[in-house]
């Protein structure tokens, strides 16, 4: 009878919670619609990696399947393996660099007392995010060219040698990351300042009560902390690691820094826009998909087990 009581208890709670919680789900719904629309619908193209798709027969005709022929074709490509390294290169320094940039800006920033001088030099670090790389790509081009760029010049001036940072494999990759990190830090510095502003405040007069200075502060109180946020940002991160910013190295890229610079997304544009292999480019696409999946169930598995933190 005890037992029924508490169930009873329980069900009425649960359905009065849910009633007042109703208009918030409501406004859930047209979100919901958009991601099964755009992200659900479309993986019913994924049939194409294991068919030898004609676009005249239609997504859903007569297509001959052939397994994992695509597949097979595809990682016999001499150019995905290049493309595959340098993704996972890209991409490991840029979620590395990601991370680590952001926290320490936060942190720095969070020291500084004067408001006004803070907000202004939050708002002038975080503005580049919202600009895309359409107008960012142009504006490095000219940044730095080798013959009238003012980094160049810069350079120059200092006595040294033009560097062709665009064109030149040497020098390729490490000018994606920095760019990219340029442009992303002070928007993801947002994240930890605001979970920096949630630690008590209780502590730090605590531990300046015991004689510890700013920096020990910020390794035994602030870094402490804002773990939980680190760790959140460092799973969601993972699943990234085969995404090394198509829009990036799209409007930087040229044939001469392939070697360096073709990553897996634009490895699948050429193959299936320009080349028109639909089955191959969405095998790779497919490939992509199931890595980053693993990668981020990983990460969240050894979050939960390690740190004790889960998302959901």
């Amino acid at each position: 009878m005890r037992g029924e009581k508490v169930n009873r208890k329980s069900s009425k709670y649960s359905l009065a919670k849910f009633r007042k919680e109703f208009p918030l789900h409501l406004m859930l719904f047209p979100g919901i619609i958009l991601i099964i629309i755009f992200n659900y619908v479309p993986m019913a193209g994924l049939v194409i990696a294991f068919q030898k798709f004609i676009p005249s027969k239609g997504m859903f005709g007569n297509q001959e399947w052939i397994g994992l022929d695509n597949f097979t074709y595809v990682f016999s490509l001499p150019g995905f393996k290049q493309a595959m390294v340098n993704t996972v290169i890209i991409a490991a320094w840029k979620i590395v660099l990601g991370l680590l940039v952001p926290v320490v800006f936060a942190l720095l920033l969070n020291e500084v007392r004067h408001i006004k001088f803070k907000k202004t030099i939050q708002t002038v670090v975080y503005l580049p995010y919202f600009l895309s790389w359409v107008v960012l790509g142009g504006i490095f081009i000219d940044l730095l060219s080798p013959g009238s760029g003012i980094v160049n010049g810069i350079i120059n001036s200092l006595g040294g040698e033009s560097i062709f940072f665009l064109g030149d494999n040497r020098y390729f990759k490490g000018t994606l990351i920095v760019t990219d990190i340029w442009k992303t830090f002070g928007y993801n510095a947002i994240v930890y300042l605001a979970a920096i502003v949630g630690v008590d405040t209780s502590l730090y007069e605590a531990a300046e009560t015991d004689g510890a200075n700013r920096l020990q502060q910020i390794w035994h109180i602030t870094l402490p902390g804002i773990r939980g946020i680190v760790v959140l940002m460092m799973v969601l991160s993972l699943g990234n690691i085969l995404n090394a910013g198509f829009d990036q190295v799209f409007n930087l890229y040229t044939k001469a820094v392939y070697e360096s610079g073709d990553i897996l997304d634009t490895f699948i544009y050429r193959l299936g826009l320009i080349d028109a292999q639909y089955g191959a480019a969405t095998a790779v696409g497919l490939f992509k998909s199931i890595i980053s999946t693993i990668f981020i169930s990983t990460s969240y598995y050894l979050a939960y087990k390690f740190s004790n933190y889960r998302i959901f």
